[in-house]
C-alpha cells in the first residue's frame, strides 16, 4: 500500500519575542547556576497530565514530555518527536517514525512501544481519544522506531491526537509508565523533553525545580507555540510558590523573581509603566470561566434545578469582582468562545443576565427541598477565587441554600474527581478557566463531552452529545461542522452542561532581563535567555 509522507516545514517565527522567568531569589538554588525563577499560577501538586487536566499540571508536563506532533502558532501540525508520518491512499494507515537522539531522563531511548503505550492510555481517559479509539481497528510497533495506526474509517483525528496543547494532552512517557491505568497516577516523573524535574528539591505546593537536560536535541526549526526547536538557555527554572500576589508582585519589584504568571487586574498598576519590566498578554486568544455543575447527586440530578441555576447566575457581577476592568473582559454565551468560528448565541438571555425569580420559579416546579449546595471556593488562585463567592451569592438570591467550603485550588482540582456524594466528600459546584484555544470546537473542548461517569468532572450524561461530535468529526463541509456545533451550543444551554461566565486576557508580567518569551495558551520555557 502507497504511503503519502510528512515531514517538517518550517515553523513560523511568533511576531513577539517576550520573555518567561519565574521564582524568588530568596529560596536557595545551585551555586552559580543560571535560574529562572517563577511564580505561578498556583502551586503544583498534582503531576499526572492524564488523571488531572489542572492548568499547572500541564505547564508542568510540557517541562519534562514531550510530544510527538505539535500545533504551532498558525494551528498546523508540524512533526515534534516524530521525524515524519505517512498516510495512505485510503487513508487508513498512519505510520509514524521517530526522530533520532530521543533520550528519556533515566538514559534510556525512546521507542515506538512507548508512543504506543502513551497513546493507549491516554484515548483511554480523553474524551477525544475514546471517540478516536472507535474508529481505529489497531495500534501496532512496526520496528523501535516506528508505529502504524490502522483506521476502520479515514479521519485526520489521529493528528490532532498526537499535536493537542489542549486540556489533556498525549504527552509520550516510558512504556512501563504509561502503562499505569488513567484511573491511577503514575509515581514516576520521566520524560524526555528540554526539562528534567529534580524530584529532590520538589516540595509539593511549594517549590518545583526543573534542569536543563543536556541529552534533549532540539529540532532545527523555528520555536512556535508548542512546536520546532526547543532550545534551554539557562540551567534552571524554579517555580516558587507564593503566599499570596501581593508577595509575587513585591518580589518581582525586588528583582528577587523574574516572572509572575498572571498578574491579578488590581495589581496591574504597580508594575504597568515600569521600564524595568515587561507586561503583556502572552496568549492574544485569552481565556473563558465557568461554572460545572455535579450531575450524579441531588439536586443537579435534576434538569430543572440545573436551569434554574443558570438563571440565578448572571456574568457581569463575576466579570466585575473578578476582573474589574471591563478592557480587559467581555461577557460571552458561546461554548465555544466569542469571536471564534463556530460561536453561537443560543442561550445569550438566559446566560449572561441574572434572573433570581425566574431561578425561584423553576426550583418551586423541580421541588428542590433545599438540599445545601457545596460550592468549591479556592482561596489561593487568583483567577478562580472571586467567581464562587458571587456565584455563592446569586445562588442564594435564587432561592437555593449555599454551603461555600473554602480551600486551596490543588485540593480543588483533587477533590473535583471525587464522585462521592457531597456529603462524604463530593461537591455541587465549582469554577474553573480555561485557554479559548482549548474549547475552539467539540473535539478539543473538554467539557463537550456528556458520557456519564466517563466524561470530564460532572459527569453529565446526555448521549446526543456524543452521536454529534461522531458527526464534527466526519462531517465533509464547514457549513456542516457549523450546524452541527449549533445543535451541541444548544444542548449544553438546556441541559446545563456547562456554564459560560465570560471570556477574559490574563497579564503577565517579568524582568527585561529575560528574553525569548513565546507566546502561547499556557506559559513554555524554552527559547528564554536572561541577562545579569
Amino acid at each position: 500500500m502507497k504511503l503519502r509522507s510528512f515531514a517538517a516545514s518550517k515553523a513560523t517565527v511568533l511576531s513577539s519575542a517576550l520573555v518567561l522567568a519565574l521564582g524568588a531569589t530568596f529560596f536557595t538554588s545551585a551555586a552559580s547556576a543560571q535560574t529562572v525563577r517563577a511564580s505561578m499560577q498556583s502551586p503544583l501538586r498534582v503531576m499526572d497530565p492524564i488523571v488531572n487536566t489542572a492548568t499547572i499540571t500541564r505547564a508542568h508536563a510540557f517541562m519534562i514530555y514531550d510530544t510527538l506532533l505539535a500545533t504551532d502558532a498558525n494551528f498546523e501540525i508540524q512533526p515534534q518527536m516524530a521525524e515524519k508520518w505517512e498516510v495512505s491512499d485510503d487513508g487508513k494507515r498512519y505510520v509514524f517514525t521517530l526522530r533520532d537522539g530521543l533520550k528519556w531522563h533515566d538514559g534510556g531511548t525512546v521507542t515506538a512501544e512507548d508512543c504506543v503505550a502513551s497513546f493507549k492510555r491516554w484515548s483511554a481517559a480523553d474524551a477525544t481519544g475514546q471517540l478516536l479509539s472507535a474508529m481505529i481497528d489497531s495500534v501496532n510497533v512496526v520496528d523501535d522506531k516506528s508505529f502504524e495506526v490502522l483506521l476502520k474509517e479515514p479521519t485526520t483525528l489521529i493528528l490532532d491526537a498526537f499535536s493537542s496543547m489542549g486540556v489533556r494532552v498525549n504527552f509520550i512517557m516510558p512504556k512501563r509508565i504509561a502503562e499505569t491505568p488513567p484511573s491511577e497516577s503514575i509515581k514516576e516523573h520521566i520524560g524526555s523533553g528540554p526539562f528534567r524535574m529534580v524530584m529532590d528539591e520538589f516540595k509539593p505546593g511549594l517549590k518545583a525545580v526543573y534542569e536543563k537536560f543536556a541529552d534533549y536535541v532540539p529540532r532545527k526549526e523555528e520555536p512556535s507555540w508548542a512546536a520546532g526547536g526547543k532550545v534551554v538557555n539557562v540551567d534552571r527554572v524554579e517555580w516558587i510558590a507564593m503566599p499570596d500576589q501581593m508577595t509575587s508582585i513585591n518580589a518581582l519589584l525586588n528583582n528577587e523573581i523574574d516572572y509572575v504568571e498572571q498578574v491579578p487586574f488590581d495589581l496591574l498598576p504597580l508594575v504597568e509603566g515600569n521600564d524595568d519590566f515587561v507586561v503583556t498578554a502572552l496568549d492574544k486568544l485569552g481565556y473563558w470561566t465557568y461554572y460545572r455543575l455535579n450531575h450524579l447527586h441531588p439536586p443537579f440530578d435534576n434538569k430543572l434545578v440545573r436551569q434554574a441555576a443558570m438563571q440565578a447566575i448572571g456574568q457581569e457581577s463575576v466579570l466585575q469582582a473578578m476582573i474589574g476592568d471591563p478592557k480587559y473582559y467581555q461577557t460571552c454565551e458561546a461554548v465555544f468562545g466569542c469571536g471564534t468560528p463556530y460561536a453561537d448565541s443560543y442561550g445569550k438571555d438566559i446566560i449572561i443576565p441574572a434572573n433570581p425569580e425566574k431561578s425561584k420559579e423553576l426550583l418551586k416546579e423541580a421541588g428542590y427541598d433545599g438540599t445545601p449546595i457545596v460550592v468549591m471556593h479556592p482561596t489561593d488562585n487568583p483567577l478562580a477565587q472571586a467567581q464562587p463567592v458571587v456565584i455563592s451569592d446569586a445562588l442564594r438570591a435564587g432561592g437555593f441554600k449555599v454551603d461555600m467550603q473554602t480551600m486551596d485550588w490543588q485540593t480543588l482540582i483533587s477533590r473535583r474527581t471525587n464522585q462521592r456524594p457531597p456529603s462524604d466528600g463530593g461537591w455541587h459546584v465549582f469554577v474553573s478557566y480555561s485557554a479559548v484555544t482549548n474549547t475552539l470546537d467539540p473535539l478539543r473542548s473538554h467539557v463537550v463531552a456528556a458520557d456519564g461517569v466517563k466524561s470530564w468532572f460532572g459527569w453529565p450524561n446526555v448521549p446526543e452529545t456524543g452521536v454529534l461530535r461522531n458527526a464534527f468529526a466526519r462531517a465533509g463541509s464547514e457549513e456542516e461542522r457549523k450546524e452541527i456545533t449549533k445543535k451541541l451550543q444548544k444542548i449544553m444551554v438546556d441541559e446545563v452542561i456547562i456554564g459560560p461566565l465570560g471570556q477574559y486576557v490574563s497579564n503577565t508580567a517579568y524582568s527585561k532581563k529575560i528574553s525569548g518569551v513565546l507566546e502561547a495558551s499556557l506559559p513554555l520555557f524554552w527559547n528564554i535567555s536572561k541577562s545579569n
